[in-house]
């Protein structure tokens, strides 16, 4: 009988932000906006980098590539959870639940190698800028955004596939408002622990390398801006770093203390504002945060505005 009902849940119930009634059209409204924005700012950022000669640079291949995955972020959980604000029965199919679980994990993994990439980038224009040509070719930079998104994948695939080691039995309602791996943990019959050890363990190893990569760089980034003598080298080599440096902040930030962070746990409020930053906020941002005091993507903006 225990045999059979392991095979029963196929599907899942989502519970979302909130369950009160008076709030899903709000939440649907706003988070609808947010989508829009997000999907127009990462995507027009793409869009101008590719038809903007001036733009084509390493440093602005790996913003595009960075962009595309925030958006890729940003749709493997809004869109569903957009649905289910208005829909009554709130399911996920297992399916659909370890395919949004894949392409979520899989470009936060590729972010992850993306920052590091454009802090080793940062590092090479300002404190060798005379080798920089050299050290960053263009074939370069398109290997080093390559290994990001094959890692990526690789490791969203490695938890997924031990997904497949689980049944779930106990219960199928997760109070969250995607399908997150710790939720599928906790409603799992099958001992979850050799789960829960490797997205520790990987997390950590992934967040700790690439993290102290970027604090490495950009620990030699800010020594040279400190040596510069003109002050509008030191303005501008600042304004560059700061964006860069504030994404990096909310997007660490909030990974750490979800998947590294001991006794992490599912469920809680805190968990959701946690997992709120990075699948949808800081996807929002960081086009914006990157562009808005960037001058050469203002004026690319301004060229292709005059020339339409």
């Amino acid at each position: 009988m225990m045999e059979t009902n392991k095979t029963l849940v196929t599907e899942f119930v989502l519970t979302g932000l909130t369950d009160r009634p008076g709030l899903q059209v709000p939440l649907f409204l706003l988070f609808s906006v947010i989508y829009l924005i997000t999907m127009a700012g990462n995507l027009g950022l793409i869009a101008l980098i590719w038809k903007d000669a001036h733009l084509h640079t390493p440093m602005y291949s790996l913003l595009g590539s960075l962009a595309f995955a925030d958006a890729c972020t940003s749709s493997s959980v809004t869109p569903k959870m957009l649905m289910n604000f208005l829909s009554k029965k709130h399911v996920i199919s297992l399916f659909e639940c370890l395919v949004q679980f894949y392409f979520f994990g899989s470009s936060a993994t590729t972010e992850c190698f993306l920052l590091v990439v454009m802090a080793y980038d940062r590092y090479v224009a300002i404190c060798s800028p005379l080798l920089y040509p050299v050290v960053m070719s263009n074939r370069l930079t398109t290997q080093l955004i390559a290994v990001s998104y094959i890692i990526g994948f690789l490791h969203s695939a490695i938890h997924v596939g031990l997904l497949f080691r689980l049944t779930f039995c106990r219960s199928n309602t997760m109070h969250y408002f995607y399908c997150e791996i710790l939720q599928l943990f906790k409603i799992s019959c099958t001992d979850p622990r050799l789960n829960m050890l490797l997205i520790f363990v990987f997390s950590a190893f992934i967040q700790s390398l690439t993290f102290m990569g970027i604090i490495i760089s950009y620990f030699y980034v800010l020594s040279a801006i400190l040596k510069k003598k003109f002050e509008k080298g030191r303005c501008k080599a600042f304004s560059t770093c700061s964006g860069h440096l504030l994404s990096v902040s909310l997007f660490y930030g909030t990974l750490f203390f979800m998947y590294v962070r001991p006794g992490s746990g599912p469920g809680t409020d805190q968990d959701k504002m946690y997992s709120l930053f990075y699948t949808i906020i800081i996807p929002l941002l960081n086009p914006f945060i990157y562009s808005l005091r960037n001058k050469e993507v203002t004026s690319a903006l301004r060229r292709i505005i005059k020339s339409d």
